[in-house]
């Protein structure tokens, strides 16, 4: 276990927040798991990993939420444990790539909420408590950007083209995939007045998504929309949208900042 946590910053030097999070997640079920005991190398089997497996499958939520994981989540964290043991391997604590010979758990696939374009208009005609939530997620909605990009945005990464429309300079925090984002006049609004000092964030003051999650869904309530939203629907709003106004898919894929198009 010690081994696992000690590799986290070897496997992921230059990894999102939420990948380190989930890692040092794992570290701490895998104490759970092993009731605060060390494993030694020796004893990482076949049956080790499947009891571990099993144990992931009804793995307690973290902090103070009751409950167990989904399933993806439990996914998630057995192909950390895989990647782990994997590691071992090649740094020769182990004789045997024992990952290899243990199948992952299948991930269940979920229908990802959006909002159609008539729901968009309606959160439009709804007044929301935070301006600087409504401007991000309708920013969202407009660039199919995620919330960690927006709320790290700076103003000297948005420049004007020579024929007068607008781009963003974006390196994609989760998948850091560098690019020119091209982006709308009316997604340009959602901005506000421009400084004069370009080195201060664009959504000054947008809180991290879970703090947000009370006034969002304030929001869409007042609004008269059922789905369960979140700030992510916003970019699958965005992808959505643009494929039933006819964009092209691969077009989607390099907007969204997705290196495979599956």
């Amino acid at each position: 276990i010690k081994y696992f946590i000690d590799i986290i910053d070897k496997r992921h030097p230059n990894s999102s927040n939420a990948i380190i999070v989930n890692w040092n997640r794992v570290g701490e079920l895998l104490k759970m798991y092993s009731e605060g005991k060390p494993i030694p190398f020796k004893s990482v089997t076949v049956k080790l990993l499947e009891d571990i497996k099993m144990f992931l499958l009804r793995a307690p939520l973290g902090g103070n939420k009751k409950g167990t994981v989904s399933r993806n989540t439990a996914s998630t964290y057995f192909a950390n444990v895989k990647a782990g043991v994997k590691q071992a391997f090649i740094d020769e604590y182990l004789t045997v790539d024992v990952s290899a010979k243990v199948k992952g758990i299948p991930s269940e696939d979920k229908l990802r909420a959006s909002l159609t374009l008539d729901e968009v208009k309606r959160l439009a005609d709804t007044p929301c408590e935070s301006d600087v939530l409504r401007r991000a997620s309708f920013f969202s909605i407009l660039t199919g950007l995620r919330h960690i990009d927006i709320k790290n945005l700076k103003w000297k990464q948005i420049s004007q083209t020579s024929n007068g429309s607008w781009r963003i300079d974006i390196s994609q925090i989760k998948t850091k995939v560098g690019a020119y984002l091209p982006i709308s006049d009316q997604a340009y609004a959602m901005c506000g007045t421009r400084p004069e000092d370009e080195e201060l964030l664009v959504f000054a003051g947008l809180q991290n998504a879970a703090w947000i999650s009370k006034p969002l869904k304030k929001w869409i309530e007042a609004a008269g929309i059922k789905k369960h939203i979140t700030f992510h629907c916003f970019r699958h709003s965005y992808a959505t949208l643009q494929l039933e106004l006819g964009t092209d898919i691969y077009t989607i894929k390099s907007m969204l900042g997705h290196t495979n198009v599956k």
